[in-house]
């Protein structure tokens, strides 16, 4: 009777083999190595500003769609500058701008969106920005068609 109840509180602290977890136990599962951060070469601060914005669907409505977003300057589109050092902006179908990050990726594009992956749902793709002209495209399929290629033109500095 005192060996059954001894070999109960040996199994009962084993673990899965040997004793006290001691040899022959499974290997630690690891958990997915998360990919590290590639940062934008385009900075917050290049961004945060006063913007004239339309959007366009055909690439031949380019031209035409900056000459609109720059008359939208006397009703700009504010970006501003994050608490954690991203930029303020909307997220498609939101009401209330929040606080996005500027994101690398290896293929060398950036995007402006929620923490996480680069590319993901809710993220834009910056499509072209030269410190003037800002062009982006939302990822989400949806957004995209509904809202095309966003067209952000710097406003002039108040005087």
């Amino acid at each position: 009777m005192a060996v059954a109840a001894l070999s109960g509180f040996l199994g009962a602290c084993g673990g899965g083999g040997g004793f006290g977890g001691f040899g022959g136990g499974s290997p630690a599962v690891q958990e997915p190595a998360v990919a590290p951060e590639i940062p934008a070469t385009i900075r917050a601060d290049e961004l945060v500003g006063r913007w004239g914005l339309a959007a366009f669907h055909k690439p031949e409505d380019r031209a035409r769609t900056e000459a609109a977003a720059r008359a939208q300057c006397k009703n700009p589109y504010v970006i501003g500058q994050g608490a954690t050092g991203g930029v303020i902006m909307h997220l498609p179908d939101e009401a209330t701008p929040q606080e996005l990050r500027l994101k690398g990726s290896q293929s060398g594009k950036n995007y402006i969106g929620p923490p996480g992956p680069a590319g993901g749902p809710q993220d834009r793709e910056i499509v072209s920005f030269d410190g003037r002209v800002l062009m982006t495209r939302f990822i989400d399929p949806d957004a995209n068609s509904r809202y095309g290629t966003m067209v952000y033109v710097r406003c002039a500095p108040r005087a």
